[in-house]
């Protein structure tokens, strides 16, 4: 298995997607329920196989990723060859930018030398979907990227 296995409430949501799956290799659902019954690790390779192909798609349509700590932000956008990274870092450590109050003390003060803002390019290796994969198992979310194009505007030159 490449990435992670989906959990249960994602294959839930993608149940008719998974029995799609499961017909383009010609399994009926009696047929996966004795699987499942009968050849218990036939059956799990099966779900890591989906899991892995659920995966490559969205992160093949991934463009935007944010990880937002107490103490910094990290945005990413993930371009076709490179990954950009806007990084905000409070220097006050009382604020808590994963709270609405801390949020509001951050829109407040964001010109203030208590908030620090880094920029970095970094190529991708040579497994794209894998980089961004790892981005989101430390944390990193999916986004639309309002956050990433709102401060690119006020740090890229």
């Amino acid at each position: 298995m490449k990435y992670s296995r989906l959990t249960k409430e994602q294959f839930e949501e993608l149940h008719q997607e998974f029995i799609n799956f499961l017909a383009t290799q010609s399994i009926t659902g009696d047929e996966w329920t004795d699987i499942k019954k009968n050849k218990p690790e036939v059956a799990e390779q099966e779900l890591d196989v989906f899991s892995d192909l659920v995966w490559e798609g969205v992160l093949g349509q991934v463009r935007y990723l944010e990880h937002i700590s107490p103490q910094q932000m990290h945005l990413f956008h993930l371009k076709e060859d490179i990954m950009t990274l806007i990084a905000i870092k409070l220097k006050n450590e009382n604020v808590d930018l994963t709270t609405s109050e801390g949020f509001d003390w951050f829109r407040n003060n964001l010109l203030s030398d208590d908030v620090e803002f880094l920029t970095a390019n970094k190529s991708y290796s040579d497994d794209k979907p894998l980089d961004k994969f790892k981005l989101i198992q430390q944390g990193a979310v999916i986004t639309k990227g309002d956050l990433y194009r709102y401060f690119e505007k006020l740090v890229v030159k």
